[in-house]
């Protein structure tokens, strides 16, 4: 189902990233990811060194000591891993769904709006449209 992932074949070279295009990246997560400003500074301290390792597909990953962090391609947008994902779940906003959407949601169903019934802003924008709603 899935292609498996061979080290030899997939990665082209990894590198350590200088000081200041370490503060860059740290620099977009943060644009990216509100959520992220309390913790980036734990998850990219400034003492240890961050590594671009480089694969086909023109994809990026980062890593901090021997954890891998987020991956970008081509210069676009930075995704966290899951691995990431599930030590800080806080990091990216929740939704709730209906009760009766919930089977096909944990099949692998898109979310569309229509039936979202909450939304957790995480990045502490308020939104009006949503308050009558309750929070959970």
């Amino acid at each position: 189902m899935f292609k498996k992932f061979v080290l030899e074949e997939q990665v082209s070279g990894s590198t350590q990233v200088k000081s200041s295009v370490a503060r860059g990246i740290k620099g977009k997560l943060v644009e990216q990811y509100p959520a992220i400003e309390d913790i980036i500074d734990d998850l990219i301290p400034k003492k240890s060194p961050l590594y671009e390792i480089r694969c086909k597909d023109h994809v990026k990953i980062y890593a901090v000591n021997e954890e891998l962090l987020f991956f970008q391609q081509r210069d676009g947008h930075f995704y966290p891993t899951l691995r990431l994902v599930h030590k800080y779940p806080n990091l990216l906003p929740r939704q709730r769904v209906d009760k009766g959407a919930i089977r096909f949601v944990m099949s692998g169903a898109n979310i569309m709006c229509p039936g979202t019934v909450w939304l957790l802003m995480c990045v502490g924008i308020p939104c009006t449209a949503w308050q009558n709603h309750d929070s959970p």
